[in-house]
């Protein structure tokens, strides 16, 4: 019997909190390679390589030397606020730069996978499906259902993944995410003042790896899916669960309202109260992967639990390879 090929996965920004997170959880599985830009990062067993995604040549490269069966563009700003405060960049990098690798993708005949998430929606509706047409008020969102727009019209063998808030900790990204900075004030103790108005589903990452391994081993290409918890909340509650599930004082967290700079060519309702409910379907999701996606708080304890096993696992071996998300 012939030995089945281990399939190769290029990551596209693997010094990206996704990208590095999405490397350490298919590593197992795949063999990954993985480009940075100006952030050189090492991670075990992983082969990393500089590459600027706008040069076409440097990508087309990457792609013929290790000839991906897989590619996930992990490139993006995902700062609401900093996307609006330079429009141009926020452009270059998650539209402009996507395009140059999915039509590389295209010669290379490797599939893309794009990651979009929830703020292609205005946040106005009680519930948002795939086949739902987007219409984003923020920079952030025009920038990705742009993306999602160009990867379904252009090309023959995509994956596009439209998720909710993804969190953890433990890669090699260089910037703290807003899940860290809440470990970080609790952990010290100080109070944080967390957003209560925009609510969306919020998912430790591990699962978004889970069902990128799904679609994978079922060859599954040409969708798009909604992956989410299955409730949404506000940052602020999600703070008060976290506080719960970890045991920290969730006295140190108050309700606030954070920036959400809106186009001024956005088509935006009378919304008096201010609140935006980012609510995904995922029955679609569900009902092709065969799989029940967790409520948040289901999310949560699998994260503690991930982390008792990173702890002992460190305890055990002394090893400065296990790597803690939470």
């Amino acid at each position: 019997m012939t030995e089945q090929r281990t399939k190769t996965i290029l990551i596209f920004g693997i010094s990206s909190f996704v990208g590095s997170s999405l490397a350490s959880f298919l590593k197992k599985d795949y063999k990954i390679v993985g480009t940075y830009h100006k952030n050189p990062v090492s991670i075990d067993g992983i082969t990393t390589i500089p590459c600027d995604v706008h040069s076409k040549q440097e990508v087309q490269l990457i792609m013929y030397t290790f000839k991906p069966d897989i590619t996930i563009y992990a490139i993006g700003l995902s700062s609401i606020v900093d996307c609006a405060l330079s429009e141009r960049r926020a452009d270059a990098l998650n539209t402009s730069g996507l395009f140059t690798v999915a039509d590389t993708c295209q010669r290379y005949k490797s599939q893309i996978i794009y990651l979009s998430s929830n703020f292609v929606f205005s946040g106005e509706s009680s519930e948002n499906f795939e086949l739902d047409i987007p219409d984003p008020t923020t920079t952030y969102g025009k920038t990705q259902a742009a993306a999602e727009f160009y990867i379904q019209k252009s090309s023959l063998n995509y994956l596009v993944f439209r998720v909710c808030r993804l969190y953890g900790r433990g890669g090699v990204h260089v910037r703290r995410n807003l899940f860290e900075k809440i470990q970080a004030k609790l952990h010290s103790r100080e109070e944080i003042e967390l957003d209560d108005y925009i609510k969306t589903g919020f998912l430790d990452i591990d699962y978004l790896g889970m069902v990128i391994k799904i679609c994978v081993e079922r060859g599954l290409k040409n969708r798009l899916l909604q992956i989410s918890s299955n409730d949404f909340m506000s940052t602020y509650a999600f703070g008060k669960l976290y506080c719960e599930k970890f045991q920290e004082p969730g006295k140190l967290i108050s309700s606030g309202k954070w920036p959400y700079p809106i186009m001024s060519s956005a088509k935006v309702g009378d919304n008096s109260s201010g609140v935006l409910n980012f609510n995904m379907n995922i029955a679609n999701a569900e009902g092709y992967l065969q799989l029940r996606l967790p409520s948040v708080e289901e999310s949560l304890e699998y994260s503690v639990q991930k982390l008792r096993i990173g702890l002992d696992s460190k305890e055990t071996h002394e090893s400065k390879d296990t790597i803690n998300y939470i």
